[in-house]
């Protein structure tokens, strides 16, 4: 089911034609809310920015797992074809709708992964950034504490900044430049998480929040900036691949469907404090050219570019609260998952529809 939602500059609430999308009509204490497929019949799970690279993948998840969704997305950096197979499920529906505007529906339990994750489409969208960190987990939590739903902020590795502390727990405060190209991002999630506490403490709203670090798998977008596709696709293309720096940057790099089992079961527990969710396996970005390089037989030459502003040295979660709260921690290996990435990648440059719907790379957890 399918709803495009208003999503102009102003901030107001969006009136949506129930009669129009073919749903029961609105509560008529409440002119601009919907009662939307789940609300009465099972549990409703409302996922803005569902259309997006890990949006979709869980969205994927709770479908199977017999969740009543709704995605919300303004497609700013999401596809509408990561989402396509459920068109027409009576679980599913779909609203066209910016979440720096208000929404009113009902819902169980809400997930915000609604934001530009990737260097070059925050970097150049500074402004969108921080109103979709910040305006839309106001209105977010706003409807979380009115519907009495949980709410899940995607918050980030990137709220540590450029770290000081090696590898970095939740209680680590970070080292980040305010002012910086990357503090959109950085400092519109930190500020988030600020929102979601506050409200948890002063109105009482179910919160959890998950600092996501580096991931990767189907349905990156080919010019994301981000590393792992970046590499893929010089590495498909013959392009002589680009190491910013002198390589011996690290990450920890985590499988798309590991992200989503941890999203979940922070979802399902009663933990409020900050999650870190990654993979402790720390890798050289040379090391991680040299697999992509190998994994698509390339002919590619890994070559030495100008280091990127304000790019963090080190990354590696510690995931200790992670494995005892949540009995959680990462199971694809890099190896693996890249290798299920690189063949995505592949069948995307001959046909794009199929990349987006096969779900014959997904590695389901538990």
């Amino acid at each position: 089911m399918y709803i495009d939602g208003w999503a102009g500059s102003q901030a107001m609430p969006v009136a949506l034609d129930c009669t129009c999308a073919g749903l029961q009509g609105p509560d008529p204490s409440m002119s601009n809310m919907c009662v939307l497929p789940g609300e009465v019949s099972g549990r409703h799970t409302i996922v803005a920015g569902g259309a997006g690279f890990v949006g979709s993948h869980l969205v994927d998840r709770l479908m199977h797992q017999g969740h009543f969704v709704t995605v919300l997305d303004n497609f700013f950096t999401g596809d509408r074809q990561n989402i396509e197979q459920w068109n027409g499920h009576p679980h599913f529906a779909f609203i066209q709708h910016d979440v720096s505007n208000p929404i009113y529906l009902e819902a169980d339990e809400i997930y915000h992964l609604a934001s530009p994750a990737s260097p070059p489409n925050y970097m150049t969208n500074p402004i969108k950034t921080l109103k979709a960190n910040l305006l839309g987990s106001i209105n977010l939590l706003g409807l979380a504490r009115r519907a009495g739903a949980t709410f899940l902020f995607a918050s980030s590795s990137e709220v540590y900044g450029d770290p000081m502390a090696h590898p970095q727990s939740e209680s680590y405060w970070g080292n980040v430049n305010p002012n910086g190209l990357r503090s959109c991002y950085d400092e519109g999630k930190r500020a988030a998480e600020s929102l979601a506490y506050a409200y948890l403490r002063r109105e009482g709203v179910p919160i959890r929040v998950a600092r996501i670090f580096n991931t990767y798998g189907p349905r990156m977008q080919f010019h994301d900036g981000r590393v792992v596709s970046n590499f893929i696709l010089q590495a498909l293309s013959n392009q002589d691949i680009c190491l910013y720096g002198d390589g011996s940057f690290t990450r920890s790099f985590m499988y798309v469907s590991d992200l989503v089992d941890g999203l979940i079961r922070l979802m399902n527990s009663n933990v409020t404090d900050p999650v870190n969710l990654g993979n402790p396996h720390e890798f050289r970005i040379q090391e991680l050219a040299d697999i992509v390089k190998n994994l698509t037989e390339s002919s590619s030459k890994v070559v030495k570019c100008p280091e990127a502003v304000d790019d963090p040295k080190r990354r590696k979660p510690d995931i200790a609260r992670a494995k005892n709260l949540l009995g959680w921690e990462p199971k694809v290996q890099l190896w693996e998952g890249l290798r299920l990435t690189v063949k995505a990648f592949r069948e995307s440059l001959h046909n794009s529809s199929t990349f987006h719907r096969s779900e014959q790379y997904l590695l389901h957890g538990n």
